[in-house]
């Protein structure tokens, strides 16, 4: 395959977001999701997903669709109810069932007629603190991909990381693999 070949190729497959079509919502002004999340061990901001954990994730979100420097976007409350049960890797992890309120925006980077890939930024707050993150305020990244089954409906795979942002001398992290179901409305 000759260059030219392979950049038409890539700007086929990687076609960029433009803001007049919001991939989140299909037109919509609302939309709720449902995510659930396995926790995996590391402090890493793009954790591998080699040391799987007993902690889960369960996740509400209402979002609205918003625009990000002309790339499309949604603005959300997340209300995140985290689950840990046993021991594993020096982590008790029912020390860390903890409710999460959160405002967090996510963006579109490219997008197809059916799918789309986002990353987001959020903050919130967890209802206590432990030596785990050693605050209550926590800072949120994502990274994820999303698949429409119907106009109103679809489906996103996402990575998950929360920290304290270097804000306590503990610093480490939750990280969850993950996946979710959006309805718009």
């Amino acid at each position: 395959m000759n260059k030219i070949s392979l950049f038409l190729l890539s700007a086929l497959i990687l076609t960029p977001a433009h803001a007049a079509e919001n991939p989140f919502f299909s037109g919509y002004e609302n939309q709720i999701a449902f995510n659930i999340g396995h926790g995996v061990n590391s402090g890493f901001l793009l954790p591998p997903p080699t040391q799987f954990v007993p902690f889960i994730m369960m996740q509400f979100q209402y979002s609205q669709p918003t625009t990000f420097f002309s790339l499309p976007a949604r603005q959300s409350l997340n209300v995140i109810q985290t689950l840990g049960h046993g021991k594993k890797y020096g982590w008790h992890w029912d020390k860390y069932t903890i409710p999460i309120a959160m405002l967090s925006e996510d963006v579109v980077l490219f997008s197809g007629k059916d799918w789309y890939t986002f990353t987001g930024l959020g903050v919130g707050f967890q209802a206590q603190q432990n030596e785990r993150i050693g605050s209550k305020l926590l800072f949120g990244f994502k990274l994820g991909a999303g698949y429409k089954i119907s106009d109103c409906t679809g489906i996103e795979l996402f990575m998950q990381h929360f920290s304290n942002g270097n804000t306590a001398p503990e610093n480490n992290s939750y990280a969850f693999y993950g996946m979710g179901i959006t309805y718009s409305f």
